[in-house]
């Protein structure tokens, strides 16, 4: 109802002169009103006219009064609008059977030209506070999802910049973070996972690497293999970075917490920190398993040069080296095998 316009009155009713007397007194008011001499006809006009109340006859040929009603507060679209049933029936079946179809008031024939104007004059203040508190719902909607989104990208933006801090002293860089990102939105949209669990993922999976700060420069930048005792001063990143992501109860730093403790972890049970074996592993570490495996493979690193995006998926899918097919989640690998040009985008569209 807009507040600059007269209220909209809308009278159902098969006697004309019942329909002539109601617009007399109803305009006499100051209210617009329209006519309409049955339900079907009532249903076709309150799609144009979006009448502010309506006024509806119980006995009516075509479409009696409950039915339209009842049609009116089954529409989305017009459930809201207050219906007025007036009859000469007086029986309390009557009235049950008008409530059940959804009437929000009754209005007895002869209809009382004073009470006619209380009633509608109160259900139009209703109707107008409830259209104020719909609005101000909307609005708060927008306004609370605005700020969600704002929450959100300033959680990423410090995410990655806090990830970036942490790599700044080995080979990665922002971009390699981005794509990690991409990457895993890649995996989880495939794997049918939840909107709102995928999304978490997509924002905490930066954040896997974050132990790292921990690791001496002498190992983490080492050119060459690392000995037995420096590889396992290496592994503790996983561990490192779970003590520092843990104990809040943010869902984003959760999720990282498992992508920091699991990455390293294998579907054969030949990974670390603990030697998780095929579903003991959590999703994240399943899943990042694999997203930074090929993303390594891409690279340079101190000691290989970066590989070719046919390698690298050969490397994964068929095994090269010291990686195994086995090592991976086979449900994932399939997802990867299928998704591997959308991973050759990724990384040829973020470089440095």
């Amino acid at each position: 109802m807009n507040p600059d316009d007269p209220p909209k009155i809308l009278l159902v009713d098969d006697e004309e002169m019942v329909r002539r007397s109601m617009k007399g007194i109803l305009e006499e008011q100051g209210f617009g009103f329209a006519g309409a001499a049955n339900g079907q006809e009532c249903l076709e006009m309150v799609k144009k006219l979006h009448p502010d109340l309506i006024l509806l006859d119980i006995t009516m040929p075509i479409m009696d009064g409950f039915e339209t009603c009842r049609r009116l507060k089954e529409n989305a679209d017009t459930d809201k609008i207050p219906v007025v049933m007036f009859t000469s029936h007086t029986d309390t079946a009557s009235r049950i059977k008008a409530l059940e179809a959804g009437a929000n008031d009754f209005l007895g024939k002869p209809v009382d030209k004073m009470e006619l104007i209380v009633r509608v004059k109160n259900l139009l203040k209703v109707k107008q506070y409830q259209d104020f508190l719909e609005e101000h719902s909307k609005i708060m909607e927008e306004q609370v999802a605005i700020r969600t989104r704002e929450l959100k990208e300033a959680l990423m933006d410090t995410a990655h910049r806090l990830t970036l801090a942490s790599e700044y002293r080995d080979e990665d860089t922002y971009t390699h973070i981005k794509r990690i990102s991409y990457y895993t939105e890649v995996l989880v949209n495939h794997l049918g996972i939840s909107h709102q669990d995928s999304e978490i993922m997509v924002c905490a999976s930066p954040m896997h690497d974050i132990g790292k700060v921990g690791i001496p420069d002498h190992i983490l930048l080492k050119p060459g293999e690392l000995t037995p005792e420096e590889f396992e001063i290496m592994k503790t990143h996983t561990t490192i970075g779970a003590r520092i992501l843990k104990g809040s109860e943010s869902p984003y730093l959760k999720s990282a917490v498992k992508f920091a403790l699991n990455h390293h972890e294998r579907w054969d049970g030949t990974g670390y920190p603990q030697g998780l074996r095929g579903e003991e592993i959590p999703l994240e570490g399943r899943i990042m398993n694999i997203v930074d495996q090929y993303d390594a493979l891409r690279s340079n690193r101190p000691y290989k040069p970066p590989f070719g995006h046919e390698k690298a998926v050969s490397i994964i899918v068929e095994g090269g080296g010291k990686t195994k097919p086995e090592h991976f989640d086979p449900r994932i690998l399939a997802v990867f095998r299928d998704c591997a040009p959308i991973f050759q985008q990724i990384f040829e569209a973020h470089q440095d």
